[in-house]
């Protein structure tokens, strides 16, 4: 879709140019959300793309995994594997959940090539399954405010509801940060849907860490991601009082599941990925 109130557009060669982000600009990288509808309040578009961030990027202490990453880039780094960026060590597990989120999603591999990890997370969509994978992985976000300077948060205070983050105006998503911990955990995924390929009703992930450390991460029937954190991976009876404990309007609501049938699949699926961590100890 052409947005037709637009009048310029802003290639960032480096950081001052992002100061130009700010009330009636958007930040531009894939672009395939802000290309899909009307935002008449727009007139500036700052392309993030031109700052020639590494997608991955291996770190003493984990994976740094750049905004503008494409799904493409972040569904390939598999480990053993190299994809514009330095090979992800075998011994990193985790990663499954990169390619497995990527495939949740209702996009094509057009759309992959061009959508970007920053887009999904700042969308803060509740089918948004690459958000809630660098959730499940305990991933940091980091964020270069407006004025300087930087911020660091965890991926789980991100999101405050459906569309809604702590993201404020002018301040940009730089990359995000997983943790070797994280990186050398089991993982499990389940997903469903009403319809074979349905935007997701429920959304569910988990990590066990080397030293047991177990998480259990909902997505997609919730308003916003959600983290159950266990000392070890939760029986049956732990994983249900968890779930029950949670607020009763943190259940989505929309044509894609009722709240009520989201609730009950999310204990489904969560007893699944813990039986499946279990079997993997």
């Amino acid at each position: 879709m052409d947005l037709d109130t637009v009048r310029e557009v802003v290639l960032a060669r480096d950081r001052a140019d992002l100061a130009q982000v700010g009330a009636g600009s958007a930040v531009l990288a894939g672009g395939t959300f802000l290309f899909s509808e009307p935002h008449d309040q727009l007139h500036r578009l700052v392309d993030i793309t031109t700052l020639g961030w590494t997608p991955l990027l291996e770190r003493s202490d984990g994976l740094e995994i750049a905004a503008t990453c494409t799904l493409a880039e972040f569904a390939g780094a598999r480990p053993g594997r190299e994809l514009g960026a330095p090979t992800l060590r075998p011994e990193w597990p985790g990663t499954a959940l990169f390619a497995q989120s990527c495939r949740a999603l209702l996009a094509s591999h057009k759309i992959w090539r061009t959508a970007t990890v920053g887009g999904n997370v700042c969308l803060s969509l509740p089918a948004g399954a690459v958000l809630g994978a660098l959730v499940a992985l305990d991933a940091t976000a980091v964020i270069w405010p407006r004025g300087g300077g930087e911020r660091r948060i965890p991926l789980r205070d991100f999101v405050t509801g459906p569309g809604e983050n702590i993201l404020a105006t002018g301040a940009v998503v730089r990359s995000f940060l997983v943790p070797t911990a994280s990186l050398l955990a089991r993982t499990s995924f389940r997903k469903i849907a009403l319809a074979p390929l349905g935007r997701s009703g429920a959304v569910v992930m988990g990590r066990r860490e080397v030293s047991g450390r177990c998480a259990i991460t909902v997505t997609a029937s919730t308003v916003r991601p959600v983290v159950l954190d266990f000392s070890a991976v939760p029986t049956a009876f732990d994983l249900e009082a968890a779930l029950v404990e949670l607020e009763p309007d943190i259940w989505f609501d929309d044509p894609h599941g009722a709240p009520d049938w989201r609730k009950h699949v999310t204990g489904l699926l969560a007893g699944e990925v813990a039986a499946e961590l279990r079997r993997s100890s």
